[in-house]
């Protein structure tokens, strides 16, 4: 049964960090995403295909963090989802969930999931955190062979409201899947801000725009959402504005949190 905004907004904590980084307080587990800490400049890829541009930096150092109980990683082939102060942060984390391949390219604590197999945490104060990794598909139909997998995840305990981290995902067939299983969701962390790179997949958007996070707001029947992945990279075509736009054309303008919960 979804629980009211405020009664959310006291079970769950989300701080954005900048780009896909924020860490989510949930049960007592100190989770963070996509760890991207690196200063602003072009970062290349080993496999010679475009490189990335960071504008902005996090508004945190990694020090300054404290207690990191898991890494919820999205994908590890892209530097504006990992990079290199969040590859060494990965070695001091006790647990990274990630897809399959990812995990063999990282090795160390990191364990891959298949779509919707589920791992449980155990909380500080007793009882399990159930993380579920969720389907992703980052662009177009077709998109893994260019683009790589990704796996989002979703955060269900017994007393507390089930939460969607969508990771670099584009695709509202996947935000569905998560509906028909988990829905209504009580709040999504939704990765957007409308990436596109011209040479890869002709421009196609490679994680949902603006107006696709609010459906994808209207599939779940989320009741908070927390955007992240909208500032801080050159190929982020969409930002905050954009998203207000949306959300207020959508009449669902109350659900958004920018900024962290």
């Amino acid at each position: 049964m979804t629980v009211g905004a405020n009664q959310i907004s006291e079970q769950l904590s989300v701080q954005v960090f900048g780009g896909p980084t924020a860490l989510i307080d949930y049960g007592g587990l100190r989770l963070l995403t996509d760890p991207t800490f690196d200063e602003p400049g072009h970062y290349g890829r080993p496999d010679g295909r475009p490189g990335l541009t960071k504008t902005a930096p996090a508004s945190v150092n990694p020090a300054d963090i404290g207690r990191v109980d898991a890494v919820l990683l999205s994908h590890d082939e892209h530097p504006d989802n990992l990079d290199n102060s969040g590859r060494k942060l990965l070695a001091d984390v006790p647990l990274t969930l990630t897809t399959p391949s990812g995990a063999g390219r990282l090795g160390g604590t990191a364990r891959g999931l298949e779509t919707w197999e589920r791992v449980e945490l155990t909380r500080p104060g007793g009882g399990v955190v159930t993380v579920t990794a969720a389907p992703a598909l980052h662009g177009p139909e077709g998109a893994e062979k260019v683009t790589g997998d990704v796996v989002g995840f979703v955060l269900t305990a017994q007393d507390l409201p089930t939460v969607y981290v969508s990771g670099d995902n584009a695709s509202l067939d996947a935000v569905r899947q998560v509906a028909d299983r988990f829905g209504p969701v009580d709040a999504a962390v939704l990765f957007a801000g409308a990436p596109r790179l011209k040479p890869v997949l002709d421009g196609a958007l490679l994680v949902l725009d603006s107006a696709l996070a609010a459906e994808a707001t209207r599939i779940l029947g989320a009741r908070v959402v927390v955007p992240v992945h909208i500032d801080s990279w050159e190929h982020f075509t969409e930002g905050r504005d954009d998203l207000v736009a949306a959300f207020t054309a959508a009449g669902l303008a109350d659900r958004l949190h920018l900024g962290g919960l």
